[in-house]
């Protein structure tokens, strides 16, 4: 039997407890379920190499957050675009709607998966991470007037594809 550390005891019981939780952001940023779970993997790795270095543990979310942030980032840079984003969204009747029985939850889903990782980056920072503008910048590595801009056609995006007024 292999014998721990007291912090690696330490960061299993914060995998343990907090996992589930980041598992839903990852999902959020990347849009499919097993490329979320690979980022969180990821972003973990990092978190226990860097585990000594990290004073504050209640900032531990924040930091593999953000973590999560720039591995996905760094992917789709790194990626050759294979799929091409459109301006124009399918519609979504309201038969469609009540066929999925009326679960906001999930037409909201599958409206993030459609929009493009930039956009979707930046919704979900802004909307389910709560960061501010300033902050997202800085995360995305673009200017504040194009996290707004970004904000906006992404929130007009959606608005369409759940049958809402702009």
């Amino acid at each position: 039997m292999q014998t721990t550390t007291g912090w690696e005891d330490e960061f299993r019981d914060y995998v343990r407890a907090r996992g589930p939780a980041l598992l839903r952001a990852a999902h959020q940023l990347t849009g499919h379920p097993l490329d979320a779970e690979d980022l969180l993997q990821n972003a973990l790795t990092k978190t226990y190499l860097a585990w000594d270095r990290i004073e504050d543990r209640g900032a531990l979310d924040g930091y593999v957050r953000r973590a999560m942030v720039n591995i996905n980032i760094s992917q789709w840079r790194r990626r050759k675009l294979e799929e091409y984003p459109s301006d124009e969204l399918p519609e979504v009747t309201a038969a469609a709607a009540q066929d999925v029985a009326g679960d906001v939850h999930e037409l909201l889903e599958q409206a993030l998966d459609e929009l493009p990782e930039r956009m979707r980056a930046a919704i979900v920072l802004r909307y389910y991470e709560d960061m501010t503008e300033p902050e997202i910048a800085r995360t995305l590595g673009i200017s504040v007037g194009t996290v707004k801009s970004t904000v906006s056609r992404a929130m007009a995006k959606l608005r369409s594809a759940l049958g809402l007024p702009r």
